[in-house]
């Protein structure tokens, strides 16, 4: 079978689109082995054939040299007369800790716990249920709290997955006017030290779980924010810190079904000054057949932790039965927009 070829698909036949975009998971294993096996690691800035990684890697080496040679068709290695590998710049973002977090990335989304997922995703679509909770008999996030290896991958992963996200929302929305942003459900801190990075006047709260925001210490000694970044251990299902000009929920709205978003939305709409903005920060989906990444991230939603992503005038809808009312949508340089809504 042909390599796709992104600049000429649509000259292609219908069924032979169809049937690349059916078997593109047979480049997200290759992928997936060559991550699971190290072998960017184990090439470091050299370059060594199939047999000579064989014993490191624990495969057959004719085996393995197959794949190589797939990998270098992908652009991900380079193969030379002598049948050596070498990393090509795209292979060298495949390393364990490159920036971008692709190699984790993989290892979370492409592995095995994942892949077990979608293999129920019809029950999905029958139910309107996770099919993550088919697969594992448990919630996506009961899960990662069960099996630490991967919520390591997981918790890299969504770094790297989000990397642009917190520089163009601190430059798409002006922060300046407020004097406390409360950032709910921000992981270890890193959008809210983006934004206090670049708007000098506001303080920041960090509020997420107790093991959560443990580990937000070290970067906010980093960025040098300790005297204008705290943290609040809270459970948001039950409370948010009070008295806040500004409530960040930046991707934990979409990783909720609709009760659960009410509860989010309900304890924020308490805590809110009167005069304060909401600033629900997510992939906004356009209308229409307009290709968008949320669109394909709404489908990992729907089997992975039962939520969604939304149009605008659903983000409208939702905020309104929580008594906030939607003003604007601000897009940024990334795939997010900014939803800020205020009290009605």
């Amino acid at each position: 079978m042909g390599e796709p070829d992104q600049g000429r698909a649509d000259a292609l036949p219908s069924h032979v689109q169809l049937i690349q975009m059916g078997t593109a998971y047979w480049i997200s294993r290759v992928l997936y082995a060559a991550a699971k096996l190290g072998l960017a690691d184990h090439l470091g800035e050299g370059s060594r054939n199939a047999g000579e990684l064989a014993g490191p890697t624990r495969t057959h080496a004719p085996s393995l040299h197959r794949l190589m040679r797939r990998l270098a068709s992908l652009g991900v290695v380079s193969e030379d007369g002598d049948h050596r590998f070498r990393l090509t710049p795209l292979g060298e973002a495949l390393k364990t800790g490159a920036p971008g977090s692709a190699r984790a990335t993989i290892l979370a989304l492409a592995g095995h716990w994942y892949w077990r997922v979608w293999d129920n995703f019809l029950y999905s679509l029958e139910t309107g249920l996770p099919a993550f909770e088919k697969a594992w008999g448990m919630l996506e996030f009961d899960y990662l709290a069960k099996n630490p290896e991967e919520a390591t991958y997981f918790n890299e992963a969504m770094i790297g997955f989000h990397s642009a996200d917190p520089p163009a929302v601190a430059a798409a929305y002006d922060f300046s006017t407020f004097k406390t942003v409360v950032d709910v459900g921000g992981g270890t801190g890193n959008l809210l030290a983006t934004i206090l990075s670049r708007h000098t006047g506001p303080r920041g709260i960090l509020a997420d779980l107790p093991h959560v925001v443990r580990e937000a210490s070290s970067l906010i000694e980093a960025r040098g924010l300790a005297h204008r970044m705290t943290t609040e251990a809270i459970d948001f299902f039950k409370t948010v810190p009070g008295g806040g000009d500004a409530y960040l929920l930046s991707h934990v709205v979409h990783d909720w079904n609709e009760d659960q978003c009410l509860m989010i939305l309900g304890n924020c709409r308490k805590a809110i000054k009167p005069n304060g903005r909401l600033l629900i920060i997510e992939m906004v989906l356009p209308p229409g057949d307009a290709p968008h990444p949320g669109k394909l991230l709404d489908m990992v939603m729907l089997v992975g932790p039962g939520g969604r992503e939304r149009t605008a005038e659903e983000y409208g809808a939702l905020v309104a039965r929580a008594d906030f009312r939607l003003t604007r949508v601000v897009p940024t340089a990334s795939a997010v927009s900014v939803v800020e809504a205020v009290p009605a």
